[in-house]
């Protein structure tokens, strides 16, 4: 995916035509069912930026009970997470009671960019996007370390991606998509990407302001409210449990949580 992602618009123009046209003619290996197939993890990314505190209902719950600022942010709050945190769907979410009591979940929004960007303009920020994912932002809450994140956050398996990445033709919107989250059937997360506080045009272009964004690179974009750090009393994942993360017009990231210990 990541040599496709890379490939010029010729390459991409051909995939098309061979998935629009007339099943007939199709070469053998260009479609399979998903009864053939093991899906993995659409691609590894060369970097994975994270954004906190993107939905206003989030920010109000992670004051009260992660000890975030009160105000909303006047700029993204950005943090990384590794390449070796991916996970594909149906794989474990690694649970290791020797590191973290409170392993939580965040349904995200992947935006997956397409062309190199380095100080995009906001109106020309669509233009560098490839497609849409799903990243389910696995955080270890006692883990930050210093207010620092990227333990909390980076850890094996702590970002689960998937199941495909639908290509920014097809989503006509992506600042209008609902997002849902379970744990094992229960809804825990339940919201729209509209309510972002700041748009995917605002992300890119300020991640671009001073970083520059690869093909291949994925910006997960925020977690709505419901988190189960602010569940009252909280709630936390543990062996056993089963994650869904839902985004519409792209599918469902299914994880299982296993010791790891």
């Amino acid at each position: 995916m990541l040599t496709f992602i890379r490939a010029d618009a010729d390459v991409h123009d051909t995939a098309r035509r061979l998935l629009a046209g007339d099943p007939s003619g199709r070469p053998a290996e260009a479609v399979h069912s998903l009864d053939q197939v093991v899906l993995r993890a659409p691609l590894r990314p060369g970097k994975i930026i994270g954004v906190g505190l993107n939905y206003v209902e989030h920010v109000e719950e992670s004051s009260r009970s992660l000890d975030t600022d009160r105000e909303l942010p006047s700029r993204p709050v950005l943090f990384g997470k590794p390449a070796t945190a991916v996970t594909g769907p149906g794989q474990p979410i690694l649970h290791n009671g020797d590191l973290t009591r409170q392993l939580d979940w965040e349904c995200e929004l992947a935006v997956v960019i397409g062309r190199t960007a380095f100080r995009v303009s906001e109106e020309d920020a669509y233009d560098h996007i490839f497609g849409y994912s799903i990243v389910n932002d696995i955080s270890a809450r006692d883990q930050r370390r210093s207010g620092q994140w990227f333990f909390s956050k980076g850890q094996d398996s702590y970002a689960p991606f998937g199941p495909a990445v639908v290509t920014a033709d097809d989503i006509a919107d992506p600042m209008n998509l609902d997002l849902e989250l379970r744990v094992n059937g229960v809804t825990k997360q339940k919201s729209n990407t509209r309510h972002m506080l700041f748009p995917i045009a605002r992300l890119i272009a300020d991640i671009s302001s001073g970083m520059t964004l690869e093909p291949g690179d994925v910006i997960a974009t925020g977690s709505p409210s419901g988190v189960g750090a602010g569940m009252v009393p909280p709630e936390f994942l543990v062996p056993g449990d089963t994650v869904e993360a839902t985004v519409e017009h792209i599918g469902t990231l299914t994880n299982p949580v296993v010791d790891a210990r």
